[in-house]
């Protein structure tokens, strides 16, 4: 499959989806979208598979009998033996992965070959790494789901480490032509370094299937399933109001820029200044990017607001997909469970509502996440943990703006 050839059908067949919503035939679109999606990764594989014959053309590979070796420009790669093979990696193993499988189900142990032959899983709070397949699966669905994850910053530094803001961030400077000029520092409140620790995510987890019967992909998709659902909501509550002690600081917990706070008393109904003046307080600087962060209840008590010449506030469309996409003054507004609502009753001083671009929200990730098993003697039930090392922090908080509820309402 050529690149024109993958383009034009491509084309086609989001034309016909475009045409079959147009017209109704939500199923039919629906099955045009899946096959616009085979066609993606066919020609994804396509590629691949091209770039790696690619690799290979012009390698000169001599076979020597006498010493039962291949050689590749004259190294010794690997032998008929495998004694000087690149050792692979054990985690991603077929038997690795059956001997997960069955950790995590019937509470069988590690072989000691799998457990030892990995230094770093020393922790006495892990016995079982989870295999690099799993892994990456947990990985790339962690990104991709969620109404928070998907926005802000991901990292993975080294814990302990003091990173440079500019190195998250970078900024440009104009210089004149042939002249030199001095360094230009970041001279926001964010300047200098921010430090990533190590908190501890641990998020209980359980597998329901039927064990004896269950095949290895159907085990490592309900389990990344699970360890998705728990790590994203705990994940995404930390981002949104974490408290910096024991996990990663929230963005409504940093103390917002002079003047980029606006206060509001208790009230039936919200009121348009209310959004005008929260608009009026993020600087221009920080105009791009920008959202709103609310839950649907606040939301929702805007959508019932009006202007002067009683036109909405609000706006809900509705994409291709039928996916609202909501907005405030045209600003996009993205729905989360993890603060408080206007309506109802409510503590002295809660932020109900915020300007943010979660570009500056940065999510520092250990990537290798451990499971461990313990019985709860409560309830006598075995429940398996998912183990992962995180922090986060709001690395330029001049996009913050935030609206808090003054009083106690009923």
């Amino acid at each position: 499959m050529n690149k024109e050839k993958y383009l034009a059908d491509r084309a086609a067949l989001y034309n016909s989806a475009q045409q079959l919503i147009a017209e109704g035939k939500i199923d039919e679109a629906n099955a045009k979208m899946k096959e616009i999606e085979k066609l993606d990764a066919d020609f994804d594989a396509a590629c691949k598979a091209q770039a790696n014959l690619n690799a290979m053309q012009g390698n000169t590979r001599v076979l020597d009998i006498q010493n039962m070796s291949v050689r590749v420009e004259g190294q010794v790669i690997d032998t008929m033996n495998g004694g000087a093979a690149e050792p692979e990696d054990i985690h991603n193993t077929i038997e690795y992965r059956k001997a997960f499988m069955n950790n995590v189900l019937k509470g069988a142990a590690i072989p000691a070959k799998f457990v030892n032959a990995d230094a770093n899983t020393k922790t006495t709070d892990a016995s079982a790494v989870i295999p690099t397949t799993v892994m990456e699966k947990i990985i790339e669905k962690l990104e991709a789901s969620g109404m928070i994850l998907p926005l802000v910053t991901r990292t993975a530094y080294k814990g302990g480490l003091a990173i440079p803001t500019s190195s998250v961030k970078p900024t440009a400077s104009w210089v004149a032509e042939g002249a030199t000029s001095d360094r230009q520092k970041k001279t926001v409140a964010t300047a200098g370094n921010i430090t990533f620790t190590y908190h501890k995510l641990r998020c209980a987890i359980s597998v329901s299937l039927e064990v004896e019967t269950m095949a290895l992909s159907v085990f490592e998709t309900t389990f990344v399933n699970n360890v998705v659902e728990a790590m994203t909501k705990a994940l995404e509550q930390a981002i949104i109001s974490g408290s910096g002690t024991g996990q990663p600081k929230g963005i409504l917990t940093e103390t917002v820029a002079t003047g980029q706070n606006i206060d509001v008393a208790a009230a039936d109904q919200l009121e348009y200044a209310t959004l005008v003046n929260a608009e009026a307080a993020l600087p221009l600087a920080y105009e791009n990017g920008a959202v709103w962060l609310m839950t649907k209840k606040t939301f929702m008590a805007f959508v019932g607001m009006v202007d002067g010449d009683g036109n909405p506030i609000a706006r809900v469309n509705y994409g291709i997909a039928g996916k609202p996409e909501r907005s405030l003054l045209g600003r996009p507004v993205i729905l989360n469970d993890y603060m408080s609502s206007y309506a109802g009753t409510v503590a002295q001083d809660t932020i109900v509502a915020a300007l943010f671009n979660m570009k500056d929200y940065v999510l520092n990730t250990n990537y290798q996440m451990t499971i461990k098993k313990y019985e709860d003697n409560d309830t006598d039930d075995m429940v398996t943990k998912a183990v992962m090392l995180v922090d986060g922090k709001v690395v330029d908080k001049n996009s913050l703006v935030t609206i808090k509820k003054k009083a106690v309402a009923g």
